[in-house]
């Protein structure tokens, strides 16, 4: 399982449709429809977000970005979520890539299905999905525990930060737990989008169990 989910995310990350059990070369020079794709799609605020969850009848999964500042990759992220069931990603409004015509198409749809908060504080927010008793599961290379070795079943914020620095020192400080990637090679880490497929994936699998 952590191989597929892991095979399928790196595949978003690098371009790759699925469909009809085949595998398809996403095309950049692909000739999209011209209908103003920054109209579709709306970004939320701090009051949405508590909209969303009092809506929700299940236990919250959401995707929390810290500091993602490539729209290629906050796209990737969009897809990635999509398809994983996340109810909504969160992101600060600073030191954020802000929803673009770029996000929207490397997102395949994803962004116009998952919504998109950005919030003035991010701290201050993570305080307020824990009073809710949302666990927040940061990831980070210095954790001792790997992500497929926490619960991640519950109500769940995951929280990804950015290639260069990682989460900002409040953001990690406010996190309930962190966890890892296991890394066998070369390479130190994972592109975000694909080790956040990575670990959203896991949290799928532990969920459906």
């Amino acid at each position: 399982m952590h191989g597929t989910a892991a095979a399928t995310t790196a595949a978003a990350g690098q371009g790759i449709g699925f469909a009809a059990g085949r595998i398809m070369p996403f095309r950049p020079d692909r000739k999209y429809k011209q209908t103003n794709l920054e109209n579709k799609v709306r970004t939320l605020s701090e009051n949405d977000l508590d909209k969303i969850l009092d809506s929700l009848n299940k236990p919250p999964f959401l995707l929390i970005l810290d500091g993602i500042l490539d729209p290629h990759n906050l796209g990737a992220c969009f897809r990635s979520a999509s398809g994983a069931g996340v109810h909504a990603i969160i992101a600060p409004k600073d030191r954020s890539a802000p929803m673009t015509e770029t996000v929207q198409k490397i997102s395949c749809g994803g962004a116009e299905d998952v919504p998109f908060v950005q919030v003035t504080n991010l701290a201050r927010t993570i305080r307020e999905l824990k009073d809710r008793g949302i666990w927040i599961v940061g990831t980070a290379h210095e954790a001792e525990k790997y992500i497929y070795d926490l619960d991640l079943k519950g109500p769940l914020a995951l929280v990804m930060g950015s290639e260069e620095k990682g989460m900002r020192r409040l953001t990690r400080e406010s996190c309930d737990f962190l966890g890892k990637i296991p890394m066998h090679g070369r390479v130190e880490n994972l592109n975000v989008s694909v080790a956040a497929g990575v670990c959203l994936y896991e949290a799928v699998r532990q969920r459906r169990q």
